[in-house]
């Protein structure tokens, strides 16, 4: 006899992929011999671990700003870090209305987008092709299903989403909500400003024509990690969106430590952000309160001088990588995306397959010398819709992070590559 589960739960008993990636990298990765181009950890020299004894020390002795902190605290979050995060958002770009709130969620980023697939109806996602597979398998698991959008090299391709929104005809009752990695994982794609703003018109005027508000989401992961000196800094919608249903969902695990789990959502004052609040509320509270106020003293302090380290560092591995790419496979490549903010590159073959199975993947992943190091990577197949316009440009892709791993070893693993094509 078996434990009678939900549909979630009964898609669940099937680990995903990342998941399987995951466990083992945890149990059978063998430090200082594979090499980690797939697991998405930053690199740990990034990871300001002194500013974090400074910060300890400021809240533990500054009762009366950082009030019962070792307490539980509010669904909504620390007033400190709420205050912070506004106060940081306006010295990087326009501040955030009045009428906007800011909630933060009880484990960074990927719980707030959990807590989306508790919250909306389940139903359609408008996202782009490739796509951030961690969560989509999530939606899949959980009854969703995409429309799943070709990028251009401004983002999801608004010709393509026009013909797809065209295409679902009355099935467009059931669009849930848009999603968009405003650098997109895994291809690191900007999103352009401009496209950015079209992707908004094209939300609000479904939901116009629909009569109800349909949400459009932009997750802002690494856009603090935007590094190349020639990029265009971003500019958010929400100050320029009437209809009030643009979202931005944003994180410090790029900057300061993904084991702060500081995530939050900022969008305006309404059903969607009081259910988000009460939903953190019933998952235990926001993330420990200490922390958050933790992360507050540093936005206040140091955030500054910690972002311009982080990003000369992945700045300086960007170009390396890149450079060795370009001369290891480039012969073989039909495009390559990345190298100008967060921590990837994707790059597509012209002939060679990288799913699990392929000669390419095996050769990387079982080294017929046990000496050699395995290389570890995300196949492109996991990134895209398999039923999607570039389901067969997915078995020709893969994403390569230089986040992890230091310099030389990317590049023993770029060489490695080589010898496998």
């Amino acid at each position: 006899m078996d434990v009678r589960l939900s549909g979630y739960g009964a898609a669940s008993t099937a680990p995903s992929h990342f998941n399987r990636m995951m466990a083992d990298f945890a149990h059978t990765f063998r430090d200082g011999v594979d090499i980690n181009l797939g697991v998405g950890y930053v690199n740990e020299k990034t990871i300001p671990v002194d500013l974090f004894h400074t910060a300890l020390r400021a809240v533990s002795s500054d009762t009366g700003t950082y009030r019962q902190a070792f307490n539980y605290g509010g669904a909504a979050g620390s007033p400190n870090l709420v205050r912070a995060l506004r106060g940081f958002l306006a010295r990087r770009q326009s501040p955030l209305p009045d009428r906007y709130r800011i909630a933060i969620g009880p484990c960074g980023a990927t719980s707030i987008l959990d807590a989306l697939t508790d919250l909306l109806p389940t139903g359609i996602v408008v996202t782009a092709d490739p796509n951030y597979y961690i969560y989509s398998d999530t939606l899949e698991r959980k009854g969703f299903r995409f429309v799943a959008v070709p990028e251009d090299t401004e983002g999801p391709c608004l010709a393509a989403l026009d013909r797809k929104i065209s295409e679902l005809g009355d099935e467009a009752e059931r669009i849930s909500f848009f999603y968009f990695v405003t650098v997109n994982n895994p291809s690191c794609t900007i999103l352009s400003n401009a496209r950015r703003r079209a992707l908004l018109d094209a939300a609000a005027a479904i939901s116009q024509k629909q009569n109800r508000r349909i949400p459009v989401f932009y997750d802002l992961a690494y856009e603090l990690l935007l590094h190349d000196p020639a990029g265009v800094p971003f500019r958010s919608v929400l100050p320029e969106d009437p209809l009030g249903v643009a979202y931005e969902i944003g994180t410090l695990s790029k900057v300061l430590a993904p084991a702060l789990r500081i995530g939050y959502l900022a969008g305006p004052a309404g059903e969607l952000m009081t259910a988000m609040v009460q939903k953190t509320a019933d998952t235990g509270f926001s993330a420990p309160l200490f922390v958050q106020d933790m992360a507050a003293y540093l936005l206040d302090h140091h955030i500054e001088a910690q972002l311009a380290a982080v990003n000369a560092g992945y700045r300086e591995k960007a170009l390396a990588v890149s450079a060795a790419i370009h001369s290891e496979l480039g012969p073989h490549l039909e495009e390559l995306r990345g190298g100008s903010a967060g921590f990837y590159f994707y790059p597509t073959f012209r002939d060679t397959r990288t799913e699990p199975g392929s000669k390419f993947f095996e050769r990387l992943s079982n080294p017929a010398d046990p000496a050699q190091p395995r290389v570890i990577y995300i196949p492109g197949q996991y990134c895209v819709h398999p039923r999607g316009d570039i389901a067969e440009k997915g078995l020709r892709q893969l994403r390569l992070s230089y986040g992890f791993e230091e310099t030389g070893r990317i590049v023993d693993a770029i060489r490695l590559m080589r010898q496998a094509l």
